[in-house]
């Protein structure tokens, strides 16, 4: 199980790395106007680029902190089930306050995952 923990919980590391790379790097791509539903016009928009920079190191703080919980800890299940809580309920609510029942999917389905595995092991 702790194998099939450790896969899962590098795969949701890998999105949060992914999102921070469109978010602080790729702030004006096709892509992530794309992903994120904007228009290019949205993501030339300054103020939207400095709210995605600074979001975007967030989120590759979280792929840090999940890294961090599997390689550098002793007893990695309660900081990654904290961690893997936490992306659950960003999930909800981004999906909630969007109105964009996918995000919930796209970004919580493998923490959901995860935080189960653990609990269960």
């Amino acid at each position: 199980m702790s194998l099939i923990i450790t896969i899962i919980s590098i795969l949701v590391a890998i999105e949060f790395f992914y999102i921070m790379y469109l978010e602080t790097f790729a702030t004006t791509s096709p892509t992530t106007g794309r992903v994120f539903n904007m228009t290019a016009d949205d993501l030339q928009n300054e103020k939207i680029q400095t709210l995605f920079k600074n979001q975007g190191i967030y989120n590759g703080l979280i792929g840090v902190g999940i890294f961090y919980s599997l390689f550098f800890t002793h007893n990695y299940h309660n900081s990654l089930l904290a961690i893997m809580i936490y992306i659950i309920l960003v999930a909800l609510y981004g999906s909630f306050s969007s109105g964009n029942k996918s995000i919930f999917f796209k970004q919580g389905t493998l923490a959901v995952i995860v935080a189960i595995l653990l609990l269960v092991s």
